[in-house]
């Protein structure tokens, strides 16, 4: 075998180790499996759909835990950064 014939025998294997460890991590990590042919293959049914449900759901749970907890943080930092006698006088005005 030449040189040229053990350069491109050397790219062929590379690519296709490429697709094999990078369609293992896609299935590992639960992403659809690209198909050689139609392009992804992808998990439908009752239990893909159950859980793109459930973690639609706890996403948008988040969203408004995270802006609850923006919202407390943005008090803290204007409570921190204001001088101490205007925190005095707003507590004073609160009584």
């Amino acid at each position: 075998m030449n040189g040229g014939q053990a350069m491109v025998l050397g790219i062929v294997l590379i690519s296709t180790m490429g697709w094999l460890i990078s369609s293992w991590i896609r299935a590992k990590h639960g992403y659809p499996i690209e198909n050689e042919w139609t392009g992804t293959t992808s998990k439908t049914g009752p239990d893909a759909d159950r859980k793109i449900e459930l973690l639609s759901r706890e996403n948008e749970r988040l969203t408004g835990q995270i802006s609850r907890l923006e919202e407390r943080i943005a008090v803290l930092e204007r409570i921190v950064t204001d001088p101490a006698e205007r925190t005095a006088r707003e507590i004073d005005s609160l009584r």
